[in-house]
């Protein structure tokens, strides 16, 4: 272990490869060429382009599937995913040990993956763990040592060469016998297929599964069939409505409101709310709540947006069809409006992290962003955060595209004062996710905090009547109220998983908690 630039202590190898250290914001600069997938042969494949075999387990033996390869899977289906779980389970009765599951995120859905980290099929997950595996991972249930990556972080993973992908799996909504593949149309419409996108461009083997068969050719196409080796015909390979996950339901909570509607005022105050502007809000409740407040101020002022940033939701696709913005930049949706308007508009436009987050391009959409509104689990009196863990020490969610937006002209954070009576403003966050000084703007109930390095912002809300205070100020409050600041989780010296910066170094490591 060592300590990287921010004073975390950090492995400097993990599952036996050998890590880089958090360096600080763009301190990393590696160089070299991109990893690449084999070469192959049209010869290989059948000059019909007729890539349909007989079932999933006979795909996977096409593939050569054995001990210690990396699996990969994409996350649009989100809680709703109807693939995964079947891999394992063959995986699992082929007797194939020690695997390494890598997908853009897993869901409680993928629960039933604990008993084959338990039987010995897989080994360790590398992805955002949200509620049961993450808690799982925290009591030190994987063999080896996870790793949390944004999503622009994973496609930069991929094609800087540290993690290699033996074999993807893309379950697709809709495809054609050739494997070129789109997520907005099926019974099973899921929107787009982005974060899968970089799975098929660099995996050894590529699988596309799919409830839709449609003849040749599949159009539009957001996966390319000259990319897939097999095509495997399921049932059913998702549950569109459960794309619409906890996080992704708009809060009800008075409090959660009034913090929307002050960092809609915020933004307003702070000058940003003009013509052709952009903005993106996450996908938690109160970040919804903003856009429907920020939506009525630009139909007051007569405001028009260039672009908003999704995940879409309903309330962004309204705005589009009021034409409140002229695109939709989409990264997945996050409901079935969003899925029906990335098939009917025009100006709905499917995404991938690539364009939008990867560090390691020649440039990204999320820094050309006005402002961004996000979650977090905890923030501290430095304006650090964390979303991965809680306060006591249990990792129960992902970073998702949270990192790659930091980079945005404004990040703002509206965040409750304290959840459960646990006070979200802390000393030193849990698990450093974020670096204090990408981040602008704290919003709670009891006031907001703006970053000291931020005086354009200090300055430009100086008058404008919003109840801005010290951090210090908001945390004593709270403190006080509470009953004092909240103990420090009881974790062991053991690290069951690493959170990865957007370019490849490591920020912290997470440790085991103590049952």
């Amino acid at each position: 272990m060592v300590q990287n630039s921010v004073s975390r202590l950090v492995p400097v190898e993990i599952n036996g490869i050998k890590q880089t250290p958090f360096m600080g914001v763009d301190k990393h600069k590696p160089s070299g060429p991109k990893a690449a997938p084999p070469i192959r042969s049209c010869s290989g494949y059948p000059k019909d382009g007729n890539k349909i075999i007989g079932s999933l387990q006979k795909a996977l033996k096409k593939c050569g599937l054995k001990d210690g390869m990396t699996i990969s899977n994409h996350h649009h289906f989100r809680n709703g995913d109807l693939v995964m779980n079947q891999v394992f389970d063959i995986a699992a009765n082929m007797g194939v040990k020690g695997l390494r599951w890598f997908p853009s995120a897993a869901f409680p859905c993928h629960k039933p993956v604990i008993d084959h980290i338990k039987n010995g099929t897989i080994d360790w997950i590398e992805g955002s763990l949200n509620g049961p595996l993450g808690d799982f991972a925290s009591k030190g249930g994987m063999r080896g040592t996870g790793v949390l990556r944004s999503h622009g972080g994973r496609w930069q993973a991929v094609q800087d060469g540290e993690v290699h992908i033996d074999i993807a799996i893309i379950a697709a909504p809709t495809a054609d016998e050739f494997g070129n593949a789109t997520g907005d149309r099926g019974s099973s419409a899921c929107g787009l297929l982005g974060f899968g996108l970089v799975d098929t461009l660099y995996a050894d083997k590529v699988i596309v599964v799919t409830d839709n068969l449609v003849p040749f050719p599949c159009v539009p196409w957001q996966i390319q069939g000259q990319n897939v080796d097999y095509v495997v015909v399921m049932d059913k390979v998702g549950d569109p409505e459960k794309i619409v996950s906890g996080t992704t339901k708009l809060t009800r909570s008075p409090d959660r409101l009034y913090i929307a509607e002050l960092t809609a005022k915020f933004v307003q105050a702070a000058d940003i709310l003009q013509d052709g502007f952009s903005f993106q809000a996450g996908a938690g409740g109160t970040a919804l709540a903003f856009a429907i407040y920020l939506k009525e101020m630009m139909k007051d002022a007569g405001i028009k947006a260039r672009f908003i940033r999704g995940g879409s939701t309903k309330y962004l696709v309204e705005m589009l069809e009021e034409g409140l913005t002229d695109f939709i930049l989409d990264g997945q949706t996050f409901d079935l409006d969003g899925v029906h308007s990335m098939r009917e508009n025009s100006g709905h436009v499917d995404t991938s992290p690539f364009t939008s987050y990867n560090w390691h391009g020649k440039g990204n959409f999320a820094s050309m962003l006005d402002v961004v509104v996000l979650g977090a689990t905890e923030v501290d009196v430095n304006f650090n955060a964390n979303v991965v863990t809680h306060s006591d020490g249990r990792m129960l969610h992902g970073i998702g595209g949270w990192q790659n937006c930091l980079f945005s002209k404004c990040t703002i954070l509206p965040i409750p004062a304290f959840r459960d009576r646990i006070p979200i403003i802390v000393d030193e966050v849990t698990t450093l996710v974020g670096p204090g000084e990408l981040i602008d703007v704290i919003v709670t109930e009891r006031g907001i905090a703006i970053n000291p390095l931020r005086k354009d912002l200090i300055k430009a809300t100086k008058n404008s009547g919003l109840p801005i205070r010290k951090i210090e100020e908001i945390k004593a409050e709270v403190d006080d109220l509470i009953g004092g600041a909240p103990e420090k989780p009881e974790l062991t010296d053991e690290v069951i998983s690493v959170v990865k910066w957007v370019d490849g170094t490591v920020i912290d490591s997470i440790f085991k908690v103590k049952e």
